[in-house]
């Protein structure tokens, strides 16, 4: 557990209480805004300067925009929190009456109420405010600012509103299908604070309890590595975590240490399992925002300039990219499961089973794997691309569906991409002996994927270095540059080719797409 107070600038919220302020407090989904709000109050209550309540309100989201039947689970669930929170009874027969009479404004009227009873200021946390949609919304941010002037006797001295989005960007759509944004509905809002990921070290003390708990040791090599997969995000953290210390049968023993290999094991299993955190972020792929900043980091062709920055922290708000350094996915967890959740579908109907790529040895026979690939990008690429909602990274994205469809269940394939990138570098690790797993001999194969814009010669030229560089990162045994040819008055005979480069002593077998 990390002191979620300690997560948060707690003097500069403080003083916005002691200002009379109303901000606005988000983070991503999972990243401990909950467990953030619920340690304020108690500190502020603690303190004896005010009355401090915590309500979660996500309950008015299933009536939609329906302002009168919504008001009542919010006014309930304030009612409900302050007899559980602060033993106050006096809200719950004060909202009943108020919803009775008028519930359009009824929370302005409770709240109003409450800061009357009191002596002390007091002071809401209002948590999934973003998960209301329509009038509601604007009715529940109206209703607010209508009791505003009113703090600090008769209305909250201040007011917190949690979610994942700032308020500017709520785009609110009233039944008559207007467009309003949270900003015009809430001018009120004096700040807007993010709730940051943990930092390096708060990952490392995290797990470093679990050591302290039970004397079970971490080989300390895994603690980069999990900083390059979380980047700190909380979720990510603790279900690594949990992965390894209570779902690896042989680690239960807590005298067992804990490998690296152990904890890429639990890593590529975290993956896979699509679990809700990994589902809900992959969900939102859909939405035109969203898909217009990743395709274009996963296609790796256009410049932050081409993006509308609005989109850009849209995205950034949900957790699913970082603008440092560069526009890129979060964390290399999210850069593994976007790429596999939009070909999942696709790997899955490919037939090509594994077994025809692998030689005597068991390993991975790249030239005949790429040999097929390219003669099924000839036939059925327009086809496949045609499918996917990212057809501008279609090609990256149908070679990475093809290579999963190979490699899964027997290896792992890493990848890097980024905004203005131009390319995309994948990294497939084989092992030879099924015994030994990745203990034993490991075959490392580098593949960097090049959209052709300029001349062969010169998209060869900067191809070849970049592979041969990746390829001594990574220490590989083998590389291969691949470079799609997307201009269509081009012929397939004129497309498809093979051949030979050597830089720094290094052999690269090249494909032409």
């Amino acid at each position: 557990m990390i002191d979620p107070l300690c997560r948060i600038d707690l003097k500069r919220i403080e003083k916005l209480i002691a200002q009379k302020r109303y901000f606005i407090l988000h983070a991503p989904r999972q990243t401990g805004k909950t467990s953030c709000l619920l340690a304020l109050m108690a500190y502020l209550n603690q303190q004896g300067h005010y009355h401090a309540l915590y309500a979660n309100i996500e309950a008015a989201q299933a009536l939609r925009g329906d302002v009168n039947k919504a008001m009542r689970p919010i006014c309930n669930r304030i009612a409900s929190c302050a007899e559980i929170y602060l033993n106050d009874t006096r809200l719950k027969p004060e909202a009943l009456a108020l919803l009775n009479q008028d519930p359009s404004h009824a929370v302005t009227e409770l709240l109003t109420y409450w800061a009357a009873q009191h002596t002390k200021p007091v002071v809401l946390l209002l948590d999934e405010v973003d998960a209301l949609v329509g009038d509601t919304l604007i009715s529940l941010l109206r209703q607010i600012r209508a009791g505003y002037a009113q703090r600090p006797a008769a209305f909250p001295i201040s007011i917190i509103l949690c979610g994942i989005r700032d308020v500017r960007d709520y785009r609110i759509h009233t039944a008559q299908q207007e467009i309003i944004t949270g900003g015009s509905a809430f001018n009120i809002r004096a700040t807007a604070l993010r709730l940051g990921n943990f930092d390096e070290s708060e990952v490392r003390k995290l797990w470093e309890q679990h050591t302290h708990d039970t004397g079970q040791t971490f080989d300390t090599a895994i603690y980069p590595e999990l900083w390059a997969d979380t980047r700190g995000q909380p979720w990510l953290v603790n279900a690594l975590g949990y992965e390894l210390a209570d779902n690896m049968a042989h680690l239960e023993d807590r005298s067992v240490p804990i490998t690296l290999e152990d904890y890429r094991a639990a890593r590529e299993t975290l993956i896979q399992s699509r679990t809700t955190h990994l589902d809900q972020l992959n969900h939102k792929l859909a939405e035109p925002r969203v898909h217009q900043v990743i395709s274009a980091i996963l296609s790796g062709t256009a410049s932050a300039a081409d993006v509308p920055v609005d989109d850009i922290l849209y995205v950034e708000d949900l957790g699913l990219i970082r603008r440092e350094p560069g526009l890129t996915i979060a964390n290399r967890i999210y850069q593994e499961s976007i790429p596999r959740e939009l070909t999942y579908g696709t790997q899955h109907m490919l037939p090509y089973p594994q077994a025809w790529y692998l030689t005597p040895e068991r390993r991975l026979d790249m030239p005949k794997l790429l040999r097929a690939f390219q003669q099924f990008f000839r036939e059925q690429s327009d086809a496949w691309i045609e499918k996917f909602d990212y057809k501008e990274a279609g090609p990256q994205l149908l070679l990475q569906a093809f290579l999963q469809r190979i490699v899964n269940g027997g290896g792992r394939i890493s990848r890097e991409y980024g905004l203005g990138r131009k390319r995309t570098d994948l990294f497939i690790e084989w092992p030879e002996d099924t015994q030994q797993g990745y203990h034993g001999p490991v075959q490392r194969i580098v593949l960097e994927l090049k959209i052709r814009y300029h001349t062969l010669s010169t998209t060869l030229e900067r191809g070849v270095a970049q592979t041969a560089a990746y390829a001594d990162q990574c220490a590989a045994n083998e590389a291969h540059l691949l470079i799609f040819d997307r201009r269509p008055d081009i012929a397939w005979d004129e497309k498809i080719w093979q051949t030979q480069q050597t830089h720094a002593q290094r052999i690269l077998q090249v494909w032409g797409l």
